[in-house]
């Protein structure tokens, strides 16, 4: 394993558990949000930094300006005003974009699709970053060493610069998950739904402890 310097954006659910496993797995780890001094926070950040790695408060800009890989997981509505925020620490770096574009009308769907996705607009708002799309089709409580009774399942990632992938795909193996390369940053596109067919699982069964898994026959 390759030690890290990581920023994730978000203090949400999903930003914190990205932040606690890539923590305990040996990285240095910084948690960008817009209160860094909360209270709450640091009793957290303490708690979490306890593993191999550390957890450090700082606000966004500082967090990814001190960063090798950027992680954004804030809620979509949200996600343009971060990016512009950390805008000029991003280029050259590797942007992981955990988001899912989602929005509510009588129900909750995708904001975007067919022929554009979030991972695309993540890219228009960050042209500088090498966009990897990952970790957006599961929910937080998997996110770090999912143990599910069939086994790992599988991580699926986009992303159009092959260096930004392998990066990401380390990480996501330190964090206990098997990855697909699923191509181009075009493939948010299919990632995305995905999210969704996830999300009506959770529903309808009341659980949020599944994941997809690819299976493929060798021969």
């Amino acid at each position: 394993m390759e030690r890290k310097t990581v920023a994730v954006l978000g203090s949400g659910n999903v930003g914190r558990a990205l932040a606690r496993g890539l923590a305990a797995a040996g990285h240095q780890v910084t948690l960008g949000t817009r209160e860094p001094g909360r209270p709450e926070l640091a009793e957290w950040a303490a708690d979490a930094g306890g593993g191999a790695g550390g957890v450090a408060l700082a606000d966004s800009l500082a967090a990814a300006g001190g960063a090798e890989v950027v992680m954004v997981a804030t809620a979509w509505d949200g996600t343009e005003a971060a990016l512009a925020a950390v805008a000029p620490a991003l280029d050259g770096k590797v942007l992981v974009d955990v988001t899912n574009p989602l929005r509510f009308t009588t129900r909750l769907e995708l904001a975007v699709g067919f022929t554009d996705s979030g991972g695309e607009q993540v890219q228009r708002w960050a042209p500088g970053a090498r966009v990897v799309k990952a970790f957006n089709t599961v929910g937080f409580e998997l996110m770090d060493h999912p143990d599910l009774p069939d086994g790992p399942p599988t991580l699926f990632l986009a992303g159009d610069d092959a260096g930004a992938k392998a990066d990401v795909a380390a990480l996501a193996a330190d964090l206990g998950w098997g990855v697909h390369d699923c191509g181009g940053l075009v493939a948010a596109r299919l990632t995305e739904p995905l999210a969704m067919l996830w999300i009506e699982h959770a529903i309808r069964s009341g659980s949020r402890r599944h994941a997809f898994r690819l299976l493929a026959d060798p021969r």
